[in-house]
């Protein structure tokens, strides 16, 4: 009889080798505190991705802005808003594109790299190893 809670119809999809059972508690704890902190990275970098999209599209509506200024009698402030807005960067010599490009190459991927490492010493490259298991005790 299949399992409801596998989503998979199957007997929960938990392979044995999954949960990693040659390894400590220890061990899996250390793996899955890095795991999560990367995590919490992944999350960061959607984060700054939605800034930077926000910020190009906010960089966008500025040409509305200036229309509307200019069909209201007010071209001296379009051309404020032109000068001081329109393109202009959000830190300094640098557009959001360029601040993702640094995180991605300087910070993400770094942090990406030594979880991988450190993953692969302790537990083979298995990823969720706690997770695996923590799914095979509430199923059990």
């Amino acid at each position: 009889m299949s399992d409801p809670r596998s989503g998979t119809g199957g007997t929960g999809g938990t392979d044995p080798g999954r949960t990693a059972p040659d390894l400590s508690a220890a061990v899996v704890t250390a793996a899955a505190a890095l795991s999560e902190a990367l995590e919490v990275v992944e999350e960061a970098r959607g984060a700054l991705y939605r800034f930077h999209r926000l910020t190009g599209k906010a960089d966008g509506k500025l040409d509305d802005a200036m229309e509307a200024l200019r069909a209201a009698g007010a071209s001296d402030l379009a051309d404020l808003v032109q000068q001081r807005l329109v393109g202009r960067d959000v830190l300094p010599d640098r557009w959001t594109f360029q601040v993702v490009e640094e995180y991605d190459d300087g910070y993400w991927s770094v942090f990406r790299d030594v979880e991988a490492e450190v993953r692969d010493t302790l537990t083979g490259g298995r990823r969720h190893v706690g997770e695996a298991r923590m799914k095979r005790e509430r199923q059990a």
